[in-house]
C-alpha cells in the first residue's frame, strides 16, 4: 500500500493538568501530563514538538508571591514615603490595582498621571475622536481631573464596566494617602508635582526613566525596580520586579516566575528519557496580538517568554507560497506547481532577509509567535490546560 500524503500541518493541543500548588515538582507533572495525553488521545511525541507552560503555574509552583505590605515596605525604602508620582500605569484591576495599594500605603500623597486617550496596552479612557472634538493635543496638553471630567465626564471601560479614574483614586484614598490625578503623555509633566517617581510603563520603561532623570527627578524607579529582591522573605523577580505580576488575592500578587531555564531543560530531558525525542520547551505569559474591537494589545507581561530551550532562539525563515505561485511559477499548475514550490523550499537560503519571496511572512521571534498561539489555546479562564503541546510548527509544505 502506497504511503498516504500527510494532510495536517501545525497542531496546538491544550494539555489538562492537575491544579498546581507551591512546592509541586512541576517538571515531573508537565512531562507526565503530556505523555499521558499522548497515550490517551493516540498521538506520538515527535522531535521538535514544543511543550509550553503558562507562567502562572511556574510562579505558583515556585511560591513566588508578595503582599501589599511587602510592596509598601520596598516602595517606602526606595521612594522616601512622602509624595510619590505614579505615571503611566495600565488600567487593570488584575495587573495594577494591588500594586497601587502597596504604593499608596507607602506614601502620604500619590500624584497619579494617566496617559490618554488610552494606556500603553490599548485600554481606552476616551476615544481619540473625543480628544480631537474637544480640541485637545494629547502630545502636549496636561489635564487636571476637573478638566478631564468637564470635557469627557465618566468613561467606563468597554469590557469591564469600570471607570478606572474613579477606581484608582478610591484605591489610593482607601489606603490612607491623598491623591491627585492628572492626564499627560510627556513623562516630564509629572515633575511639576513630584520629584520621586515610579514609572509603571512596561515596554517603554527605560526611555521614560532616562527622560525623567535627565530632567532632574530626584528618584525614579520603574516597576522592575520594586521587589527585585525579597522583602521579609517574600517572593521577588530579580529581572522584572513587579512587572508581569497578577492579582492573587485582595492583599497579594503572584509575581512573574524567576529562574525558569532549569525547568525547561529538566522537562526536555524527561521527555527525551521517556521517548527518545528531542522536544523544545518554553514558559509563556501573555501573547502579543491586538484585539480588533477593543484595540487592546495583549502583552502586559514584560516578555512573552521568560525562558525557553535553545532550539526556539531566532525568527522564522519562510517563503510565501502564494508569492511563488503567482510570480515565479505563474505558468504552472497541479503536480508541476507542487514540485516546483517544494524544490524552492528545499533549496531556500538560510537567511531570506530581503528576498521578495519571503515578503508578507511574519518577522517575529519564534517564542513570540508560539507563545501567542499557546496563549490563545490555553485561554485565561477555566479551560484547565496550562500546558500546550504544539506539533508540526517547524514543518513546511515538503514534510
Amino acid at each position: 500500500m502506497a504511503n498516504k500524503e500527510r494532510r495536517v500541518g501545525t497542531v496546538s493541543r491544550g494539555i489538562r493538568c492537575p491544579i498546581i500548588r507551591e512546592g509541586d515538582d512541576l517538571a515531573a507533572i508537565v512531562a507526565t501530563s503530556v505523555l499521558e495525553a499522548a497515550e490517551c488521545e493516540g498521538f506520538a511525541i515527535n522531535d521538535r514538538d514544543v511543550i509550553s507552560i503558562t507562567e502562572s503555574i511556574v510562579a505558583r509552583a515556585q511560591g513566588n508571591y508578595a503582599s501589599v505590605d511587602d510592596i509598601a515596605q520596598d516602595v517606602k525604602a526606595k521612594l522616601g514615603g512622602e509624595t510619590v508620582g505614579v505615571i503611566f500605569p495600565i488600567l487593570s484591576r488584575n495587573r495594577f490595582a494591588i500594586c497601587l495599594r502597596g504604593i499608596a500605603k507607602a506614601a502620604k500623597k500619590v500624584v497619579l498621571m494617566l496617559s490618554y486617550p488610552s494606556d500603553e496596552v490599548g485600554n481606552e479612557l476616551i476615544s481619540i475622536d473625543k480628544i480631537e472634538e474637544a480640541g485637545i493635543n494629547p502630545y502636549s496638553d496636561v489635564l487636571s481631573l476637573e478638566r478631564y471630567r468637564e470635557l469627557f465626564g465618566e468613561n467606563k471601560h468597554e469590557f469591564t464596566g469600570v471607570d478606572y479614574v474613579q477606581y484608582y483614586g478610591d484605591v489610593v484614598k482607601e489606603c490612607g494617602a491623598d491623591v491627585e490625578i492628572i492626564f499627560a503623555n510627556q513623562p516630564k509633566a509629572i515633575l511639576d508635582y513630584a520629584d520621586c517617581i515610579i514609572n509603571c510603563d512596561i515596554h517603554t520603561r527605560a526611555r521614560t526613566k532616562r527622560i525623567l532623570l535627565a530632567a532632574g527627578a530626584k528618584v525614579v524607579c520603574s516597576l522592575d525596580d520594586i521587589l527585585n529582591a525579597p522583602v521579609n522573605g517574600s517572593g521577588c523577580n530579580e529581572k522584572y520586579g513587579l512587572l508581569g505580576s497578577n492579582k492573587s488575592t485582595e492583599d497579594k500578587v503572584k509575581l512573574f516566575p524567576r529562574d525558569c531555564k532549569d525547568l525547561v531543560l529538566d522537562i526536555q530531558k524527561k521527555i527525551m528519557d521517556a521517548t527518545g525525542k528531542h522536544v523544545e520547551v518554553m514558559v509563556y505569559g501573555d501573547g502579543a496580538f491586538k484585539d480588533p474591537q477593543g484595540k487592546i494589545w495583549e502583552l502586559a507581561d514584560p516578555v512573552v517568554s521568560p525562558a525557553f530551550t535553545d532550539g526556539l532562539v531566532g525568527t522564522p525563515n519562510e517563503l510565501k507560497l502564494k508569492y511563488l505561485a503567482d510570480n515565479d511559477f505563474a505558468d504552472l499548475s497541479g503536480e508541476a506547481l507542487k514540485e516546483a514550490i517544494s524544490k524552492s523550499i528545499k533549496e531556500k537560503d538560510g537567511n531570506l532577509v530581503g528576498n521578495m519571496a519571503s515578503q508578507g511572512t511574519t518577522p517575529r521571534q519564534i517564542t513570540d509567535l508560539i507563545g501567542s498561539l499557546c496563549d490563545l489555546t490555553s485561554g485565561s479562564g477555566d479551560k484547565g490546560t496550562p500546558v500546550v503541546l504544539v506539533q508540526g510548527y517547524f514543518d513546511n509544505y515538503t514534510n
